[in-house]
């Protein structure tokens, strides 16, 4: 991917906050495998965390490529998103479908956020980040219909949940942006 004469802040921002975002996902996956890994819900866990690989590896490469930095926040990441995924499947099934539903909501609204940026910057310009962007998204929000079709409304979790931003959790509002 060549992004040539490119508002460089802009690329650098979005792609350490996306790095952070699909690091602290895959930690949450991990966290909810560790308890839930070997139960019915498991493989569709391993499933969407393969996703999230993926998704860290292309990051991983673009921040490479882009010789961007990441957040100085990744041994919190690290250690935050390993307690959240193991601490709420450690209330069932359906506290890590919730879980994963008000996260997976939040990124797809953060992903949908830098789509309509760089739409108004120059889309041509910014294409093929739009499109690993936009595909990503799409997944995140797979990611939420699966935990929905596997009764993330049943969790014993007060995640606020919905595709307005001030639902949006604001502990993850605040780490987006201390991310970048």
């Amino acid at each position: 991917m060549t992004l040539d004469n490119v508002n460089r802040a802009a690329v650098d921002r979005i792609i350490r906050v996306d790095h952070a975002g699909e690091y602290g996902a895959n930690r949450i996956y991990a966290g909810q495998m560790a308890v839930l890994g070997r139960t019915s819900v498991g493989p569709v866990i391993q499933k969407m965390w393969d996703q999230e690989k993926d998704h860290l590896k292309k990051f991983n490469e673009l921040m490479v490529a882009f010789r961007v930095r990441p957040t100085i926040l990744m041994p919190f990441w690290n250690v935050v998103g390993f307690a959240l995924g193991a601490g709420t499947a450690l209330l069932g099934k359906e506290g890590a479908m919730a879980c994963t539903v008000a996260v997976e909501e939040s990124i797809a609204h953060h992903y949908n956020n830098q789509i309509r940026t760089l739409m108004e910057k120059d889309p041509e310009k910014y294409e093929e980040l739009l499109q690993v962007i936009r595909k990503f998204r799409d997944e995140e929000l797979e990611h939420h219909d699966i935990g929905l079709e596997h009764d993330a409304q049943l969790g014993k979790c007060d995640f606020k949940i919905g595709h307005h931003p001030k639902m949006m959790p604001g502990g993850q509002r605040m780490l987006f942006w201390q991310a970048a």
